[in-house]
């Protein structure tokens, strides 16, 4: 036990480090100012091409979705993520060493060059995510935390991180066995961080940049908006993907029937959902209706684009 304590101690400190280091010290390898960097470009796009001009350019909760943004990428951390996170991997690894295992490594891919390393986790990690994605939609209980993300009822690229703690909680565990079968750990590769968060700004943006054939492969702003659609085909959603579109056309989620510039966005009941940061987080601890919001949802038949 007295091991587990000093690794949970020892996690505040390192990532208090880490954290004033990337304040401090700007640089290539510096997430905090890519994160900066990405969000002033895509906000830069949204001002001189928008794609809903009467959309105002510091629209609905934008500073609200700025604090999102760093809390769910830092602060999180520091409140105790990264510490519960490094004791549950400890403990995990002292489990596996009961039946005399050192990892889950099912196969090596370190030998393999760096840019299929990077494509192998970028897409077996964006899949991961998207059946993820679906759970969230799908469990009564995951719901209610994801129903932060969907009250976004103004679109923007900050709208990207805008998310519930306990979604990091949820994708993380089941992330952590099938990345670690392939050879990578939780703390995967800088530039698939960087590529992946692009695209969720992207997604997420008021923006349009016609993708042609490319928007089957990822994901898009016109593809992203009917996932937020107030008013949706299916009980439980539709356009599920995260960086990459092809598991939506692959598995027939897929629904874009139309431009949805104009749509509204939210789920049922959306103008009386908590509009601040505190409340959003601890109103889904208070036994609301696990039902509200999922049910409006249209009998438009299967999606076929």
């Amino acid at each position: 036990m007295e091991k587990y304590l000093d690794i949970f101690l020892k996690s505040f400190t390192d990532y208090g480090g880490y954290l004033v280091r990337e304040v401090l010290y700007p640089g290539w390898g510096n997430y905090f100012y890519w994160l900066l960097g990405l969000s002033l470009f895509f906000w830069l796009l949204e001002i001189i091409m928008p794609w809903r001009q009467h959309q105002a350019k510091i629209r609905q909760d934008f500073w609200l979705d700025g604090f999102y943004m760093f809390f769910n990428f830092f602060l999180f951390s520091l409140v105790g993520f990264n510490a519960i996170s490094n004791v549950g991997v400890q403990a995990f690894n002292d489990f596996l060493a009961l039946f005399g295992l050192q990892n889950l490594v099912a196969f090596e891919i370190h030998s393999w060059p760096i840019w299929a390393q990077l494509l192998t986790l970028f897409v077996v990690r964006d899949f991961i995510q998207w059946n993820v994605h679906r759970l969230l939609h799908r469990v009564d209980f995951l719901w209610e935390f994801h129903k932060v993300h969907h009250s976004v009822q103004q679109m923007g690229f900050a709208a990207h991180l805008r998310f519930h703690w306990m979604e990091t909680v949820v994708y993380r565990t089941l992330e952590y066995i099938p990345l670690a079968m392939i050879g990578f750990g939780i703390q995967d590769f800088f530039l698939v961080h960087i590529f992946a968060t692009a695209i969720g700004h992207f997604n997420h943006s008021n923006f349009k940049l016609p993708l042609g054939p490319l928007r089957y492969i990822f994901n898009n702003p016109q593809m992203h908006i009917w996932h937020h659609a107030k008013t949706i085909p299916r009980q439980y959603g539709i356009n599920y993907g995260i960086s990459l579109s092809i598991w939506d056309y692959i598995f027939c989620t897929a629904y874009v029937p139309a431009d949805g510039r104009d749509i509204h966005l939210g789920f049922e009941e959306v103008e009386t959902y908590p509009d601040n940061f505190l409340e959003q987080q601890t109103f889904p601890f208070k036994g609301t209706s696990v039902l509200a919001g999922k049910n409006n949802y249209t009998e438009n038949g299967p999606a076929n684009t």
